[in-house]
This record gives structure tokens, sequence and C-alpha cells, in this order.
């Protein structure tokens, strides 16, 4: 039997104190903390200022997009999109009242009411009646149907009549219209014509258009022609003056006054004769 000698084996473990970090590497972590500190802090104000450059330009941009201020209604698109006003349209361009009307809508805050008689409403008409008017008297009929000022449906109830339009003079009177109202239905009168409001075509804050079934005919214009002045009276003659204003004149009255004095003076002859005889 084999007897093994083992060696008892010692292990020892020895611990060696920690040594302090030195000054150096404090230093060194304190400035690379530093470093990272501050590119935190110059990314955060890149980001900023990146997220406000961007903001700013899109402001610029919307500001640079966003229209101006709405100009006036545009008449003839108005018209052009309900249909059906086709006369009317081409007597706005041929008279110049639609450039008046938008000149109008531009320089004045009382709005503008169109009453706007459909293509039907002038077919009704006789033939010719249009073209036989002057120039004058066509403006004058395209004016009839405009107020120069902005009139509501609901403001139709407490409108005060005679209604001037803008072919009238406030100082004359001519051309004006009557309009009343009954419930939802609005009447017009021209003295000629007698038509209602069919409906509203379009409004807004400046304009308002409404269709009507007949031509508003002033009486001005398609009334009876005035009567003829009456001739003067012719003054008579006064009785008595035919002699004065005889041929004979003055002449004929001296003669008269002497064939009277040559009678008188026979008389007292043959009175005197007569006295004298009696003696």
């Amino acid at each position: 039997m084999t007897r093994h000698n083992h060696s008892p084996h010692f292990t020892t473990s020895i611990k060696l104190p920690l040594l302090a970090p030195s000054n150096n590497a404090q230093v060194t972590k304190s400035v690379a903390a530093e470093e990272e500190t501050d590119d935190m802090q110059g990314l955060r104000i890149c980001a900023i200022l990146f997220v406000a450059a961007r903001l700013v330009t899109e402001s610029l941009g919307q500001l640079a997009e966003a229209p101006g201020p709405a100009g006036p209604p545009n008449i003839t698109a108005i018209f052009e999109k309900a249909g059906q006003f086709g006369t009317f349209m081409r007597l706005l361009r041929s008279t110049h009242v639609g450039d008046q009307i938008t000149n109008q809508l531009n320089n004045s805050i009382n709005g503008i009411t169109i009453f706007a008689p459909n293509d039907d409403a002038f077919s009704s008409l006789p033939p010719g009646t249009i073209n036989s008017l002057t120039d004058q008297q066509q403006v004058a009929l395209i004016q009839f149907h405009e107020l120069p000022y902005l009139v509501s449906l609901a403001q139709f109830q407490t409108i005060s009549n005679p209604v001037r339009t803008q072919a009238g003079d406030v100082n004359n009177g001519r051309y004006p219209l009557n309009v009343t109202a009954i419930g939802d239905q609005v009447n017009i009168s021209t003295g000629i014509i007698k038509t209602t409001i069919a409906h509203t075509v379009y409004s807004d804050d400046q304009l308002v258009v409404y269709e009507v079934d007949n031509v508003l005919l002033p009486i001005e214009i398609f009334g009876p022609p005035a009567p003829a002045a009456a001739p003067a009276p012719v003054k008579s003659k006064k009785k008595g003056s035919s002699i004065a204003e005889s041929p004979l004149g003055a002449d004929a009255s001296a003669a008269v006054d002497l064939n009277w004095g040559t009678s008188g003076a026979i008389l007292s002859l043959a009175g005197s004769i007569f006295l004298m005889w009696r003696l």
C-alpha cells in the first residue's frame, strides 16, 4: 500500500488598500463633464433656434400667401352664375351702369340694392321697346332698377315711400318707386308696372340682388305725354270803344261833336225867331 504524502497548501489573500484618485483624475472628469454639459446646451440652443427659424419662415410664408382684402362683388360673375339674366347683363355693359355700380361699391359704405329683371321679363315687352329708347333713357331705365343703399328683405317692412332710385334726384323726386311688404311678399310699383320680388339672387354686406318678373318701367319714360299747355285767353274789346277804335279815329269824333254843335245853333235860332213872331 502506497502512501502519498500530501503537503498542505496555504492560500494567503492580501488586501491592498484602495488608493484615492489623484487630483489630476478628478480634474479630468470635471472638465469632461463640463464639456458634455456645454455640448448638450449647445445642442439644445441649436434645436431651439432651428424650431424658431422654422416657425418664423412658415409664418412669413403664410403672410405672403394670405389674400389681401376682398374687393367688391363681381356683378358680371354673379349674373353669369345665376343664369337667365343675359339681357340685363348686356344693358349693364352697354350703358356702363355696371362700371358705376363697381365704383360705388368701392367708394361707398351704404351698399347697393338691385332689382334684376330676368330674361322672360324683357321678352314680355313689346318688340323694339328697349331699342326705341335713347342712350340717356336706357341709362335711366337701368339705374331705375338700383337703390343707392342696401335694403334687406326685413327692412322693406319699414321702408318709407316713395323710394328714391339711382335714376332719381333727391331734390325733384323723379323716378321714384313705391315698395310695400305684406308678410314675406314684397310688392313694387312704378305707377305703370306692378311686380313682386321673386327671390334673392345674391346677398352680402355690400350688395343685395333681387330677381323680379317684370321690367320696372318708369313713368317719366313710358308714361303718357304731358298735356299741352292751354292757349292764353284772348282779351275782349270794351263796349263803346268802336268809335275810338274805328279807322276814322279822332276825326270821326270831332265830326260828331261838330254836328251836335250845329244842331244846337239851329235850334237856338229857331227859338229866337219864334219868340219875335209872337211879339
